[in-house]
């Protein structure tokens, strides 16, 4: 080694984030000569260190020259200190990396593990150079943690999802809106057996979509585009949608680019996972400062080895806070291990198959009821494989053939396609299993039965014996096992290891029930404060109940329910969990008797098993195909163009999956459709539906699908519009001595003021055109009587369509704000007013959204009326959304009219619409007063 290249002084960048660690080594060029990327797991100084030592050992030239670090991401600020290294904000060092690599890259966007983040460089007509970012600020979705979830939903290797290739012929509907809601949706998708590919790019396109439509902020990406971060860098089906709906935007809004460098102008550079860290160096050495010299690894090292623990005073209690009190926990709710009865003989049993969500499990039960058998395996992502290898189970451990199946009863996510396929007797709602199954163990005394699952909660409300109501964790899985089995996965423990962790733990810090990605940024930001995986897990355990009790629930009283309390789901093997339940149920109800499922994770199964034992014994016969059958089952799986639903414009991309047994005829099943039309295939047996559902119409009226369409219409019988004869009596105001003096008032009557015949002949030509959003719902009346009085003929106030996904999509790629889905939606109302040609070809000249600040109000001495901020804002959010690059209004001549309106007070009412159409309509302010009157009647 020369006397030069010892003396070569090199900078240490480093980018600590959510899900990974990343550092790079610059030369004063900013020339990258050694560079890391691994995930940490949750062991981020760990991780930081391994990677250093590994640096140390294998280049220790570069190492031993390192002079100044530089360190940026979520997880920089604790880790800082112990390098001497200078802080960097992440959104700052891309930027530096990004102009120093790329100085004629116009937008970038760059895809972390739990953020996402769009920048847009500007440049003003003077020359100058501005950046706009934007960040998600509320949920982890739309980034790389929701991808490696909804990956391990599906069941690919990482491998295989960096081979795959974007298609847009088999995109279905997920939710990329938030993180968990997309999880379901896959877990949807995978239990009707849509292929793994087709669930990943349709995952991919929900991504790329969600980040468009809401992260831009309304701006256009323009040209040259980069990607950056992990996803992008590692996942080519992913770079390809970008590339695929970025020119989609560029088309549709005249961007002038070259059509055929499309990969050229939306790439992923060298190193794009590495822009964040090469920044920080970028900018800490672009600046004049003392920074102090890297200061090696000592000081990390025993941050490592002390673990960081946080001692606070908002911490919570442990779970358990002796070796006794949890001995005494485990001898009263250990579940002891099932061993099944030894059969000697041909006995009959009844097998119940419950496809959930995360698992599939089957169990055989007596025609007493007794469980025989039961198996259970985690879901690998297609359920007639998953019921073939219970089944294969099944005999493997019945060689002698004594299991003599008389009946079949299926519950769960897959029910309706094992139903179907093997003939079941019994397809029985998840609720009633559950509470078959509980009864069969613990009697009819059961006051509360709660079963966490892998992806939901029930909650089962009994009284004497009967369900009288229940809860379902239907818009959010927060407080599941999944997340249990997610968090166990991110510190490398073992699920069946989570408990002895969790039980280890002296405190517990304090998380915030609710959604689950929520629940996983506090998990990040406490493990930056230094709380060690003991405490964490031991935190996320007595968040659950909860999330069961106070989330999904909402029942401050548990008492109010009963005191006898039935715990059982897959969860409930958990015993952190399962402990923490406990004691928050006899923390609310003292007395409680909380009992644990015997087989809690096959409690749905064993509820099945038993109402097909009853159904059978009830009807005299059984209709399952029978064991040798189910097990030479075979199926295909078609979703493409021809098994797309046309019945209606939404297309709904369905998959047909067709199941058949030796001795019976081909069964199919069709998933993937938004209503009942997509039951059908056919135009003959779609006629049958509408008929049927005609007859079912006549018996019981759509009322709110009438109010929905008759609010719109012309209804309302105008009286006749005043003559110049007419007589107006009002009331005059005079102020004294300004203001000091008394107030004058007296009636006057004068004659109505008319507009003269050339502005009525004018009026009568205008068209208005007014979205079908938000309280125009309520308000529609009032609005349409109102310009009908002015002589607006009916014809020409134009409606826009009731909300549909095309719509929203169309328009949404404007969204300035991440606002509420009915507000976001408004936008893609006056989009559609805008650009669909049935509406475009009407010419409209005004478009009429009003903010309403204030509603009607039907119930006296109320506090106030006043509408939603939200929604009364979203009329001039809309309005700067389609007017930031260019005015879209100006380019369709059309005026947009957005003033507030009060409907709580009339007489404000009045001037506030006079002074919004007195010059647009030519109009006198007797006519707007008149009509005011006349649209309140209406209203009424």
């Amino acid at each position: 080694m020369t006397q030069s290249m010892q003396k070569k002084k090199y900078s240490l960048g480093i980018d600590i984030g959510s899900t990974t660690v990343k550092y790079v080594v610059c030369d004063e060029h900013f020339h990258i000569v050694a560079k890391a990327y691994t995930a940490h797991d949750t062991k981020q100084a760990p991780t930081l260190l391994r990677l250093l030592e590994e640096l140390s050992h294998i280049h220790p030239d570069i190492y031993n020259n390192i002079d100044k670090s530089y360190i940026t991401g979520s997880g920089a600020t604790r880790i800082a200190p112990t390098i001497n290294a200078r802080f960097v904000q992440e959104v700052n060092a891309v930027v530096l990396a990004v102009e120093h690599n790329h100085p004629d890259v116009r937008a970038v966007i760059e895809l972390g593990g739990q953020d996402a983040k769009i920048i847009h460089f500007k440049q003003s007509e003077d020359g100058k150079k501005s950046v706009l970012t934007s960040m998600n600020d509320k949920c982890a979705s739309g980034t790389g943690a929701t991808i490696e979830k909804c990956t391990m939903k599906v069941g690919m290797e990482a491998e295989d999802v960096q081979k795959l290739t974007f298609q847009t012929d088999k995109l279905h509907h997920v939710a990329a809106k938030c993180g968990v809601f997309a999880e379901t949706d896959i877990v949807n998708l995978v239990k009707t057996s849509v292929p793994s590919d087709e669930i990943m790019n349709s995952l991919a396109d929900a991504i790329v979509m969600q980040n468009l439509t809401v992260l831009t902020r309304g701006n256009t990406l323009m040209p040259n585009v980069l990607l950056l971060g992990g996803p992008n860098t590692y996942l080519p089906f992913l770079q390809e949608c970008w590339r695929m709906r970025i020119a989609e935007i560029w088309d549709e809004r005249g961007v002038d680019y070259n059509k055929e460098n499309i990969d050229k102008l939306v790439n992923v550079p060298d190193n794009a996972q590495y822009y964040a860290a090469l920044g920080a160096v970028i900018f800490g050495e672009g600046e004049a400062n003392n920074d102090k010299p890297f200061a090696g690894l000592i000081q990390l090292k025993t941050m490592v080895a002390t673990g960081g623990t946080t001692n606070n005073d908002n911490n919570d209690a442990p779970l358990v806070n002796s070796a006794e009190e949890l001995q005494a926990f485990k001898d009263a709710y250990a579940i002891k291990p099932f061993v099944p009865p030894v059969l000697t003989e041909k006995t009959t049993c009844f097998l119940g198959i419950d496809g959930g969500s995360t698992s599939s499990k089957a169990v055989l039960c007596d025609e007493k009821g007794e469980l025989l058998l039961k198996v259970y395996q985690l879901s690998k992502g297609n359920p007639i494989e998953d019921t073939l290898e219970l089944l294969e189970k099944i005999k493997e451990q019945d060689p002698h053939g004594y299991y003599d199946v008389k009946g079949l009863g299926v519950t769960g996510y897959a029910a309706d396609v094992l139903g179907g396929a093997l003939n079941a007797d019994a397809n029985i709602i998840e609720t009633i299993a559950h509470m078959k199954s509980a009864q069969k163990a613990f009697g009819e005394s059961i006051n509360v039965i709660c079963d966490i699952g892998g992806q939901d909660i029930k909650v089962l409300f009994m009284e004497n014996g009967m369900m009288k109501n229940f809860r379902l964790s239907n818009q959010c899985s927060a407080g599941n096992g999944t997340l249990l089995q997610s968090m166990a996965k991110q510190f490398g423990v073992p699920v069946e290891g989570f408990a002895d962790v969790a039980f280890s733990a002296k405190q517990a810090p304090m998380f915030n029930y609710g959604c689950a990605v929520f629940l996983d940024t506090d998990r990040v930001n406490f493990q930056k404060e230094g709380y060690t995986k003991e405490e964490l897990f031991a935190g996320i355990s007595k968040v659950l109940p909860k999330n069961v009790w106070q989330y999904v629930v909402q029942a401050p009283n548990l008492a109010a329910f009963g005191d006898h309390f039935v715990l059982q789901g897959g969860t409930q093997y958990n015993q952190a969990a399962l402990k923490a339940q406990v004691d928050y149920i006899k923390d609310k109800v003292p007395h409680a008797r909380v009992d644990v499922h015997p087989h809690p994770g096959e409690a749905g199964a064993y509820g099945a098993a038993i109402e097909a034992k009853d159904v059978v014994a009830r009807r005299g016969y059984a209709t399952f195909s029978g064991m040798k059958e189910a097990l030479q089952m075979t199926y295909t799986s078609k979703t493409d163009e021809s098994t797309r639903c046309h019945f209606c414009s939404i297309n709904c991309s369905r998959t047909f999956i067709d199941t058949k047994t030796p001795s019976s005829e081909s069964v199919r099943y069709i998933a993937g459709f938004s209503c009942e039309e997509g039951t059908v295939e056919s135009h003959e047996a779609l006629k049958v539906l509408k008929d049927s559902r005609k007859d079912l119409q006549a018996q019981v009226p759509n009322l709110v699908k009438k109010e929905s369409t008759q609010l719109f219409k012309s209804n309302f019988t105008l009286e006749n519009f005043p003559s110049k004869e007419t007589k107006v009596t009002e009331q005059q105001v005079k102020v004294t001595l300004g203001g000091w003096g008394p107030t004058l008032r007296k009636q006057v009557t004068r004659d109505f003021q008319v507009s003269n015949s050339e502005d009525k002949a004018y009026r009568r030509k205008l068209k208005v055109a007014i979205p079908k959003v938000l309280n125009i719902y309520s308000l529609a009346p009032f609005l349409r009587t109102y310009l009908e009085a002015l002589e607006i003929n009916p014809n020409n106030i134009i409606f826009s369509d009731f909300s549909n996904e095309d719509m929203y999509l169309e328009g949404a790629k404007y969204g300035s704000v991440d606002s509420c889905y009915p507000a976001k939606v408004a936008q893609s109302h006056v989009y559609a007013l805008l650009y669909e040609k049935k509406f475009a070809r009407k010419a409209f000249e005004f478009m009429w959204f009003p903010a309403v600040t204030e509603l009607p109000g039907y119930v006296k001495h109320t506090m106030g009326q006043t509408s939603c901020p939200i929604i009364s804002g979203t009329p001039k959010v809309v309005y700067s959304a389609f007017t930031k690059e260019k005015n879209l209004f100006e380019e369709k001549n059309v005026d947009y009219v957005e003033d507030p309106l009060n409907f709580d007070n009339k007489d404000l009412l009045k001037k506030q619409l006079f002074a919004t159409w007195k010059t647009k309509l030519r109009i006198t302010e007797d006519e707007s007063n008149w009509a005011v009157e006349q649209a309140w009647k209406a209203l009424d």
